[in-house]
């Protein structure tokens, strides 16, 4: 396969968002195979940036899914900066990982929380957790 048809880090932004948009609206691979005349392999595929998405099957998911198709680029922003700065080696390569199936169930969770002062408290206790490991971090990494 020539290095133009593989997929790229945009590749893997749009097909994460095909399923974190797919998984909003509760729907399975199957389901949205179905709809878009796709198996769910292919579906699958697409949802792991394994295959590209064309401009015209985008297009399909977007209307399906019942999204804009400027939806699916959230976030590649971010990636075509890099790609352009060169700053591949610093930059922090969590931001172009596929959320893994962890964070998506918690966020899920989180959402379906609709006490405000509830939802509030879990994000400090959370954020107070992340900067806990920030300092162990920086203390055992002094600069």
């Amino acid at each position: 396969m020539s290095e133009s048809k593989l997929p790229s880090d945009t590749d893997r932004v749009v097909g994460q968002s095909i399923r974190r948009r797919r998984r909003e609206l509760k729907l399975t691979q199957e389901k949205l195979g179905e709809l878009l005349g796709l198996t769910f392999q292919q579906v699958q595929k697409y949802e792991k940036g394994v295959n590209r998405v064309s401009a015209g099957r985008l297009f399909e998911v977007a209307g399906v899914l019942g999204v804009p198709v400027s939806y699916f680029f959230e976030g590649a922003e971010d990636i075509a900066v890099r790609d352009v700065t060169g700053l591949a080696e610093d930059y922090d390569e969590a931001r172009l990982t596929m959320l893994s199936d962890e964070v998506l169930q918690l966020i899920e969770a989180f959402q379906k929380i609709e006490d405000v002062s509830l939802r509030s408290s879990l994000l400090a206790t959370v954020r107070a957790a992340a900067s806990a490991f920030d300092n162990r971090a920086s203390d055992r990494n002094p600069e």
